[in-house]
Protein backbone atom coordinates (compact mmCIF):
# COMPACT_ATOMS: atom_id res chain seq x y z
CA UNK A 1 0.00 0.00 0.00
CA UNK A 2 1.05 3.49 -0.98
CA UNK A 3 2.12 5.95 2.21
CA UNK A 4 1.12 8.79 -0.26
CA UNK A 5 -0.05 7.54 -3.99
CA UNK A 6 1.81 8.35 -6.65
CA UNK A 7 5.23 8.58 -4.46
CA UNK A 8 7.57 5.65 -3.64
CA UNK A 9 7.19 4.71 -0.26
CA UNK A 10 10.65 5.52 1.03
CA UNK A 11 10.45 9.04 -0.23
CA UNK A 12 6.62 9.19 1.24
CA UNK A 13 7.99 8.24 4.50
CA UNK A 14 10.76 10.93 4.85
CA UNK A 15 8.27 13.42 4.23
CA UNK A 16 6.19 11.95 7.64
CA UNK A 17 9.76 12.08 9.06
CA UNK A 18 9.66 15.84 8.29
CA UNK A 19 6.45 16.69 10.24
CA UNK A 20 7.00 18.15 13.95
CA UNK A 21 6.19 15.98 16.24
CA UNK A 22 3.01 18.53 17.17
CA UNK A 23 1.08 17.18 14.34
CA UNK A 24 1.94 13.39 15.07
CA UNK A 25 -2.10 13.23 16.64
CA UNK A 26 -3.00 14.82 13.25
CA UNK A 27 -1.11 12.14 11.22
CA UNK A 28 -2.45 9.51 13.12
CA UNK A 29 -5.83 10.28 12.37
CA UNK A 30 -5.21 10.56 8.56
CA UNK A 31 -5.52 6.74 7.19
CA UNK A 32 -4.27 3.33 9.03
CA UNK A 33 -1.02 3.53 7.22
CA UNK A 34 0.28 6.87 8.33
CA UNK A 35 -0.73 5.49 11.97
CA UNK A 36 1.08 2.35 11.60
CA UNK A 37 4.35 4.10 10.10
CA UNK A 38 4.81 6.65 12.92
CA UNK A 39 3.81 4.43 15.73
CA UNK A 40 6.74 2.19 14.57
CA UNK A 41 9.64 1.93 17.22
CA UNK A 42 12.28 2.51 13.64
CA UNK A 43 9.67 6.14 12.97
CA UNK A 44 11.53 7.67 15.91
CA UNK A 45 15.28 6.21 15.28
CA UNK A 46 15.17 7.17 11.60
CA UNK A 47 14.09 10.98 12.93
CA UNK A 48 17.04 10.94 15.13
CA UNK A 49 19.33 9.44 12.42
CA UNK A 50 18.19 12.04 9.77
CA UNK A 51 18.58 14.79 12.36
CA UNK A 52 14.95 15.59 12.24
CA UNK A 53 14.43 15.21 16.01
CA UNK A 54 13.23 17.87 18.18
CA UNK A 55 14.39 18.67 21.62
CA UNK A 56 12.34 18.95 24.35
CA UNK A 57 12.37 19.53 28.34
CA UNK A 58 9.49 18.74 29.95
CA UNK A 59 8.71 20.03 33.32
CA UNK A 60 6.98 19.92 36.44
CA UNK A 61 6.18 23.68 37.19
CA UNK A 62 4.68 25.96 39.36
CA UNK A 63 1.43 27.85 38.05
CA UNK A 64 1.61 31.30 37.33
CA UNK A 65 -1.59 33.62 36.81
CA UNK A 66 0.23 36.25 34.34
CA UNK A 67 -3.35 38.69 35.66
CA UNK A 68 -1.70 39.87 39.23
CA UNK A 69 1.92 39.26 38.01
CA UNK A 70 2.68 36.04 39.49
CA UNK A 71 3.52 37.23 43.07
CA UNK A 72 0.24 36.59 45.08
CA UNK A 73 1.09 34.24 47.88
CA UNK A 74 -0.94 31.19 47.46
CA UNK A 75 1.15 30.63 44.06
CA UNK A 76 4.31 31.13 46.61
CA UNK A 77 3.38 28.80 49.51
CA UNK A 78 0.76 26.81 48.00
CA UNK A 79 1.54 25.98 44.77
CA UNK A 80 -0.33 23.97 42.07
CA UNK A 81 2.39 22.09 39.45
CA UNK A 82 1.45 21.61 35.92
CA UNK A 83 3.20 19.67 33.57
CA UNK A 84 5.05 22.22 30.75
CA UNK A 85 7.06 21.79 27.51
CA UNK A 86 10.15 23.98 26.29
CA UNK A 87 11.81 24.04 22.96
CA UNK A 88 15.08 24.97 23.99
CA UNK A 89 16.25 25.92 20.06
CA UNK A 90 13.09 27.42 19.61
CA UNK A 91 12.01 29.11 22.98
CA UNK A 92 8.58 27.89 22.39
CA UNK A 93 6.49 27.35 25.23
CA UNK A 94 2.86 24.98 26.00
CA UNK A 95 1.29 23.77 28.79
CA UNK A 96 0.57 19.70 28.39
CA UNK A 97 -2.84 18.05 29.36
CA UNK A 98 -3.40 17.19 33.23
CA UNK A 99 -2.26 13.45 33.97
CA UNK A 100 -5.90 11.43 34.75
CA UNK A 101 -7.45 12.45 38.25
CA UNK A 102 -5.02 15.22 38.38
CA UNK A 103 -6.82 17.94 36.82
CA UNK A 104 -6.34 20.55 39.48
CA UNK A 105 -2.40 19.78 39.60
CA UNK A 106 0.13 17.27 39.48
CA UNK A 107 1.25 15.04 42.36
CA UNK A 108 3.88 17.02 44.46
CA UNK A 109 7.34 15.57 44.37
CA UNK A 110 6.86 12.94 41.51
CA UNK A 111 9.04 11.78 39.06
CA UNK A 112 9.27 12.41 35.03
CA UNK A 113 11.54 10.42 32.85
CA UNK A 114 11.56 10.01 29.13
CA UNK A 115 11.59 6.44 27.33
CA UNK A 116 11.78 6.87 23.26
CA UNK A 117 8.40 9.30 23.04
CA UNK A 118 6.40 8.30 26.14
CA UNK A 119 6.60 11.26 29.25
CA UNK A 120 6.72 8.89 32.23
CA UNK A 121 5.17 10.54 35.43
CA UNK A 122 5.94 8.33 38.72
CA UNK A 123 4.37 8.76 42.34
CA UNK A 124 4.95 12.01 44.21
CA UNK A 125 2.15 12.99 46.99
CA UNK A 126 -1.55 13.85 45.98
CA UNK A 127 -1.90 17.18 45.97
CA UNK A 128 -4.82 17.61 48.26
CA UNK A 129 -4.11 14.57 51.11
CA UNK A 130 -0.42 14.09 50.58
CA UNK A 131 -0.70 10.42 50.62
CA UNK A 132 1.83 9.20 49.21
CA UNK A 133 1.34 7.81 45.77
CA UNK A 134 2.31 4.93 43.43
CA UNK A 135 1.07 5.87 40.40
CA UNK A 136 2.37 5.64 37.30
CA UNK A 137 1.12 7.67 34.03
CA UNK A 138 2.19 7.90 30.49
CA UNK A 139 1.96 10.81 28.28
CA UNK A 140 2.64 9.53 24.63
CA UNK A 141 3.75 12.21 22.35
CA UNK A 142 2.32 10.81 19.22
CA UNK A 143 -0.96 10.33 20.30
CA UNK A 144 -1.23 12.68 22.81
CA UNK A 145 -2.98 10.77 25.26
CA UNK A 146 -2.72 9.70 28.58
CA UNK A 147 -2.85 5.99 29.67
CA UNK A 148 -2.29 4.37 33.18
CA UNK A 149 0.77 1.69 34.18
CA UNK A 150 0.73 -0.79 36.35
CA UNK A 151 1.70 0.90 39.89
CA UNK A 152 4.52 0.47 42.06
CA UNK A 153 4.91 -2.34 43.45
CA UNK A 154 6.29 -2.67 47.31
CA UNK A 155 5.86 0.01 49.76
CA UNK A 156 4.71 3.13 48.80
CA UNK A 157 7.79 5.48 48.26
CA UNK A 158 8.64 9.12 47.55
CA UNK A 159 11.87 10.85 47.05
CA UNK A 160 13.65 7.63 45.21
CA UNK A 161 15.88 8.43 41.74
CA UNK A 162 14.84 7.68 38.64
CA UNK A 163 16.30 7.28 35.37
CA UNK A 164 15.88 5.63 32.20
CA UNK A 165 17.67 4.14 28.81
CA UNK A 166 16.00 6.34 27.04
CA UNK A 167 14.40 3.14 24.83
CA UNK A 168 12.19 1.46 26.91
CA UNK A 169 13.20 0.61 30.80
CA UNK A 170 12.41 3.07 33.38
CA UNK A 171 14.72 2.77 37.11
CA UNK A 172 13.97 3.35 40.40
CA UNK A 173 16.16 3.16 43.47
CA UNK A 174 16.08 4.11 47.08
CA UNK A 175 13.99 6.74 48.37
CA UNK A 176 11.59 6.44 51.44
CA UNK A 177 8.35 4.65 53.00
CA UNK A 178 5.51 6.51 54.60
CA UNK A 179 7.07 5.65 57.76
CA UNK A 180 10.29 7.77 56.99
CA UNK A 181 12.51 4.46 56.68
CA UNK A 182 15.01 5.10 53.81
CA UNK A 183 14.94 2.02 51.16
CA UNK A 184 17.88 -0.30 49.68
CA UNK A 185 15.34 -1.44 47.36
CA UNK A 186 15.23 -0.81 43.59
CA UNK A 187 13.13 -1.51 40.07
CA UNK A 188 12.62 -1.88 36.57
CA UNK A 189 9.52 -0.65 34.94
CA UNK A 190 9.72 -2.09 30.52
CA UNK A 191 7.12 0.64 29.74
CA UNK A 192 5.96 -1.54 26.39
CA UNK A 193 5.60 -4.51 28.51
CA UNK A 194 4.12 -2.23 31.78
CA UNK A 195 5.62 -4.91 34.01
CA UNK A 196 7.90 -4.10 36.81
CA UNK A 197 10.82 -6.24 37.54
CA UNK A 198 12.82 -6.22 41.25
CA UNK A 199 16.35 -5.70 41.25
CA UNK A 200 18.77 -6.33 43.61
CA UNK A 201 18.89 -4.43 46.71
CA UNK A 202 21.95 -1.95 47.01
CA UNK A 203 24.11 -2.03 49.65
CA UNK A 204 22.72 0.89 51.29
CA UNK A 205 19.86 2.66 52.20
CA UNK A 206 19.96 5.80 49.77
CA UNK A 207 16.78 8.15 50.74
CA UNK A 208 17.30 11.79 48.45
CA UNK A 209 18.89 10.31 45.87
CA UNK A 210 19.89 11.02 42.30
CA UNK A 211 19.70 8.14 39.86
CA UNK A 212 21.34 8.51 36.01
CA UNK A 213 21.82 5.82 33.36
CA UNK A 214 25.21 6.18 31.76
CA UNK A 215 27.28 3.50 29.57
CA UNK A 216 25.04 0.88 30.09
CA UNK A 217 24.80 1.18 33.92
CA UNK A 218 22.11 2.78 36.56
CA UNK A 219 24.28 5.16 38.81
CA UNK A 220 22.59 6.19 41.70
CA UNK A 221 24.11 8.93 43.72
CA UNK A 222 24.60 10.32 47.33
CA UNK A 223 21.77 10.34 49.25
CA UNK A 224 21.10 9.34 53.20
CA UNK A 225 20.08 6.19 55.30
CA UNK A 226 17.28 6.46 58.16
CA UNK A 227 19.51 6.82 61.40
CA UNK A 228 21.49 10.18 59.40
CA UNK A 229 17.99 12.03 57.79
CA UNK A 230 19.17 14.85 55.79
CA UNK A 231 23.44 13.72 56.82
CA UNK A 232 23.99 13.13 52.50
CA UNK A 233 26.85 10.90 51.91
CA UNK A 234 29.53 10.76 49.01
CA UNK A 235 29.18 7.62 47.36
CA UNK A 236 27.69 6.51 44.41
CA UNK A 237 26.44 3.26 43.46
CA UNK A 238 26.61 1.29 39.66
CA UNK A 239 24.42 -1.56 38.75
CA UNK A 240 25.35 -2.84 35.77
CA UNK A 241 22.12 -4.25 33.59
CA UNK A 242 23.84 -6.72 31.69
CA UNK A 243 25.48 -8.34 34.46
CA UNK A 244 22.43 -7.73 36.47
CA UNK A 245 24.78 -6.88 39.84
CA UNK A 246 25.63 -3.67 41.65
CA UNK A 247 29.48 -2.64 41.23
CA UNK A 248 31.41 -2.19 44.71
CA UNK A 249 30.18 1.41 46.01
CA UNK A 250 32.52 3.98 44.77
CA UNK A 251 33.04 6.30 48.05
CA UNK A 252 33.74 9.86 48.23
CA UNK A 253 32.90 10.64 44.77
CA UNK A 254 30.61 13.68 45.63
CA UNK A 255 32.79 17.07 46.02
CA UNK A 256 31.06 17.67 49.20
CA UNK A 257 28.59 15.86 51.46
CA UNK A 258 25.49 17.51 50.03
CA UNK A 259 21.81 17.09 48.12
CA UNK A 260 22.77 15.02 44.47
CA UNK A 261 20.05 16.57 42.81
CA UNK A 262 21.93 18.70 40.29
CA UNK A 263 24.02 15.89 39.45
CA UNK A 264 24.07 14.66 35.49
CA UNK A 265 26.04 13.09 32.93
CA UNK A 266 26.51 13.93 29.16
CA UNK A 267 28.67 11.45 27.10
CA UNK A 268 32.30 12.17 28.85
CA UNK A 269 31.86 14.14 32.63
CA UNK A 270 29.69 13.95 35.91
CA UNK A 271 28.40 17.67 36.11
CA UNK A 272 26.84 18.95 38.79
CA UNK A 273 26.01 22.95 40.21
CA UNK A 274 28.26 23.79 43.10
CA UNK A 275 27.33 27.08 44.71
CA UNK A 276 27.79 29.72 41.90
CA UNK A 277 29.80 27.16 39.56
CA UNK A 278 29.02 24.58 37.48
CA UNK A 279 31.69 21.34 38.15
CA UNK A 280 32.30 18.57 35.74
CA UNK A 281 34.17 15.50 37.37
CA UNK A 282 37.47 14.79 35.54
CA UNK A 283 39.44 11.44 36.26
CA UNK A 284 39.15 11.91 40.24
CA UNK A 285 39.06 15.30 40.71
CA UNK A 286 35.90 18.41 40.54
CA UNK A 287 36.77 21.19 38.04
CA UNK A 288 34.47 24.48 38.30
CA UNK A 289 34.59 24.67 34.10
CA UNK A 290 32.40 27.59 34.00
CA UNK A 291 29.79 30.59 36.71
CA UNK A 292 26.37 29.75 36.61
CA UNK A 293 24.42 32.88 35.29
CA UNK A 294 23.09 35.11 38.64
CA UNK A 295 19.70 34.99 37.32
CA UNK A 296 19.68 30.66 37.91
CA UNK A 297 22.35 31.15 40.75
CA UNK A 298 19.37 29.37 42.59
CA UNK A 299 19.16 26.43 40.69
CA UNK A 300 15.89 24.20 40.70
CA UNK A 301 16.52 21.63 37.49
CA UNK A 302 19.54 21.22 35.45
CA UNK A 303 19.74 18.76 32.43
CA UNK A 304 21.54 17.80 29.65
CA UNK A 305 21.36 17.11 25.93
CA UNK A 306 24.02 16.63 22.47
CA UNK A 307 26.49 18.99 23.85
CA UNK A 308 24.46 21.21 26.06
CA UNK A 309 23.40 21.67 29.87
CA UNK A 310 20.31 23.35 30.35
CA UNK A 311 20.12 25.30 34.22
CA UNK A 312 16.11 26.09 35.53
CA UNK A 313 16.47 28.69 38.54
CA UNK A 314 16.01 31.91 40.25
CA UNK A 315 18.30 34.85 41.36
CA UNK A 316 15.93 34.83 44.71
CA UNK A 317 14.04 32.30 46.90
CA UNK A 318 10.95 32.77 45.38
CA UNK A 319 11.94 35.01 42.58
CA UNK A 320 10.73 33.81 38.78
CA UNK A 321 12.42 31.01 36.95
CA UNK A 322 14.71 31.73 34.16
CA UNK A 323 16.35 29.58 31.88
CA UNK A 324 20.08 29.64 30.28
CA UNK A 325 21.80 26.99 27.99
CA UNK A 326 25.41 26.50 28.15
CA UNK A 327 27.29 24.81 25.53
CA UNK A 328 29.35 22.44 26.73
CA UNK A 329 32.40 23.11 24.10
CA UNK A 330 33.14 26.94 24.92
CA UNK A 331 31.41 27.44 27.79
CA UNK A 332 29.29 29.78 26.51
CA UNK A 333 25.84 30.67 28.01
CA UNK A 334 22.22 31.49 26.01
CA UNK A 335 19.23 32.57 27.27
CA UNK A 336 15.90 31.85 26.82
CA UNK A 337 13.28 34.37 26.64
CA UNK A 338 10.65 33.00 29.39
CA UNK A 339 7.32 34.36 29.38
CA UNK A 340 5.77 35.30 32.61
CA UNK A 341 3.68 32.30 33.07
CA UNK A 342 5.87 29.85 32.92
CA UNK A 343 8.27 31.43 35.63
CA UNK A 344 7.28 29.54 37.88
CA UNK A 345 9.33 26.71 40.43
CA UNK A 346 10.43 23.55 38.34
CA UNK A 347 10.16 20.76 40.66
CA UNK A 348 11.20 18.24 38.27
CA UNK A 349 11.82 17.49 34.64
CA UNK A 350 13.32 15.60 31.86
CA UNK A 351 14.83 15.90 28.33
CA UNK A 352 13.16 14.34 25.41
CA UNK A 353 14.41 13.89 21.46
CA UNK A 354 10.87 13.27 19.63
Amino acid sequence: MELIPGLPNDIARDCLIHVQYKQFPSILSVCTAWKAEVEMPEFLLQRKVTGRAQNVIAMAQALVNPEDGGNKMKYRFNPVYRLTLCEPETGYRCELPPAPGFENGLPMFCQMISVGSDLVVLGGLDPVTWEVLNSVFIFSFVSAKWRCGTEMPGPRRCFFGCASDSDRTVYIAGGHDDEKNALTSAMAYDVAEDKWTPLPDMSRERDECKAAFHRGKLHVIGGYCTELQGQFERSVESFDVTTWQWDQVQEHILKDATCPRTCLFDEDNLYMCHGSDVVALKGTTWQAVTKLPAEVCNTAYVTTWQGKLMVIGSERFGGPHMAYVADLKTYTWTKIENPLKYSGHVQTGCYLEI
